[in-house]
C-alpha cells in the first residue's frame, strides 16, 4: 500500500494554486503547509509538492504517472476542466479505457511543470 506521493515543482506558490483548483473535485484539500513543501489529502497528507526551483521542466516521456482515484465520472471531468482552467494541459480527455482487468472513467492531465496526473473512477 502506497501512504503518499510527492511531485517536484519550480513554483511552490503558483503548484499550490493550481493543485487548491484541481484536487478539490477528488475531494483532497491542503493539510499541510511549510516553508518548502504543501501537503494535500482527505483526511492526511496524501500529495505534496516539493519546491525545486532550479527544476527544469518535466518531458513528456519520463514515464512518471500519478494516478488518483475520484468519486465519480463528474468529478474526473472537473478534475480536468479546473486543471485546463488553471494553466495546465490536457494529455487525455475524460472518457472510457480499457485497462487490463477492468474497464474504468479517467482523464489525464501535465501540470505546469509537465507532471503527469490522472483522475480515475471505476463506474459500476
Amino acid at each position: 500500500m502506497i501512504d503518499h506521493v510527492s511531485i517536484a515543482v519550480s513554483d511552490l506558490a503558483r503548484s499550490a494554486a493550481f493543485y487548491d483548483r484541481v484536487l478539490a473535485p477528488l475531494g483532497f484539500r491542503r493539510l499541510a503547509e511549510r516553508e518548502h513543501t504543501i501537503g494535500f489529502g482527505k483526511k492526511y497528507p496524501e500529495f505534496w509538492l516539493n519546491a525545486r526551483p532550479e527544476m527544469n521542466q518535466v518531458g513528456d516521456r519520463t514515464g512518471v504517472h500519478i494516478c488518483l482515484r475520484a468519486s465519480s465520472k463528474d468529478a474526473v471531468d472537473a478534475f480536468h476542466a479546473a486543471a485546463l482552467e488553471g494553466g495546465g494541459r490536457d494529455d487525455g480527455v475524460p472518457g472510457d479505457r480499457q485497462a487490463t482487468m477492468t474497464t474504468y472513467y479517467g482523464a489525464f492531465i501535465r501540470d505546469p511543470d509537465g507532471n503527469k496526473i490522472e483522475a480515475v473512477t471505476f463506474p459500476r
